[in-house]
């Protein structure tokens, strides 16, 4: 009796601190976000006396030229293009490593360590993309984000790859598989958990980046979703109700691919947990 006491108590408070940290907050921006602008800069969770939702919209979409609109196919085309290469990627480098013992593992794996840990450095980060001409261009800041989320990818897909027989590798062989043939059509596919998991975390870390694309990719033309925020924002005064409705619209899209990828995200990251 007294630990089912204990188990509805924690869990009581869980839920209680889960409406705190993240139900509050989004109620907060949904009911600003349909305010005019005098009841939106009380910041408080009352109702709204009257709705300004189609307002809102389409001041937040006309604003600087329609500057959103450009904003969000450059960030979609940032997001889908550096997670399709993280994948690629990090699973053939998490699939080589695993399979091919060799004297540099240890030091790849150090790297890959060391992708993780180590803080990204911003000065010689701009210093490179200006002597390639990379910088203030979206392929240079796609490399960037590369970078930032390949150590992550790599290392989930190589625990992954620990519980992937070897007998399958031999038998493709057998049959008349190349390298890129065994890997594509007999390794990737089985990988599939683990590049769900891999899609939904980094699409979501790369479209929610604000600080590479405000260093790397400067200028309104290049602005991607998250750098949209200072439309609403000054030094004297800031449009909380536009500010909130544009928050609203940049967070939808990741929380719908939460939403639906839950599950998967989950038995990603635990389906190298067993073997390693």
């Amino acid at each position: 009796m007294a630990r089912r006491i204990r188990i509805n108590v924690v869990s009581a408070i869980t839920l209680v601190l889960f409406l705190v940290v993240f139900v509050v907050p989004f109620v907060l921006v949904v009911l600003n976000a349909v305010k005019d602008r005098q009841e939106s800069a009380k910041l408080d969770l009352a109702l709204p006396t009257s709705f300004h939702l189609l307002e809102n919209l389409q001041e937040v979409f006309a604003a600087r030229d329609y500057m959103l609109v450009t904003a969000m196919i450059n960030s979609t085309v940032l997001t889908v293009v550096s997670v399709t290469v993280m994948v690629v990627v990090a699973a053939m480098v998490g699939f080589v490593l695993q399979r091919r013992r060799s004297r540099i593992n240890p030091l790849v794996n150090a790297m890959v360590l060391m992708g993780l840990i180590v803080p990204p450095a911003v000065v010689p980060t701009i210093w490179v993309l200006q002597s390639t001409g990379l910088f203030k261009t979206l392929p240079g800041l796609i490399l960037v984000e590369i970078t930032y989320g390949l150590a992550f990818c790599v290392l989930l897909f190589r625990a992954f790859m620990a519980t992937v027989p070897k007998e399958l590798d031999e038998a493709a062989i057998i049959d008349g598989c190349g390298p890129l043939r065994l890997f594509f059509r007999v390794i990737l596919p089985l990988l599939k958990p683990t590049v769900v998991t891999v899609i939904v975390v980094q699409s979501v870390a790369v479209f929610n980046d604000f600080v590479s694309p405000l260093y790397f990719l400067p200028g309104d033309e290049n602005a991607t979703v998250q750098l949209t925020l200072y439309n609403f924002m000054s030094q004297y005064s800031t449009q909380w109700n536009l500010l909130f409705m544009n928050i609203l619209l940049i967070t939808i899209p990741p929380l719908i691919v939460f939403l639906f990828f839950n599950r998967q995200i989950v038995a990603g990251m635990t389906s190298g947990a067993v073997k390693g």
